[in-house]
């Protein structure tokens, strides 16, 4: 199975961009922030890929624009959508095909 890619190219301060793979967007309800998961297809030297994290801040008739995560509480909630997200399926939600 062929599953298509989101891309997203990032301007760097040096004026380069990057084109990463969009993981996951979402938002939490009760902030209205809104955070990106993304990769580079990088990986660490036990051989995990390496993912990054950034609040996303959407302004009218303008791009995106990529934020740091400025609050421990923030990675708290991050962390715990990450960890949800990891865990295994169960045999019978698994999908059918």
């Amino acid at each position: 199975m062929n599953e298509d890619k989101k891309v997203m190219s990032i301007v760097l301060e040096d004026g380069s961009i990057d084109e990463v793979e969009v993981l996951l967007t979402f938002e939490f309800t009760d902030t209205k922030k809104e955070y990106v998961i993304y990769t580079k297809n990088e990986t660490d030297d036990n051989g995990n890929v390496t993912i990054y994290v950034a609040s996303l801040m959407r302004e009218v008739d303008s791009e995106p624009v990529l934020g740091s995560v400025d609050s421990e509480e923030e990675w708290t909630r991050i962390k715990s959508v990450l960890k949800e997200l990891s865990k295994p399926v169960a045999e019978e939600e698994k999908p059918q095909q």
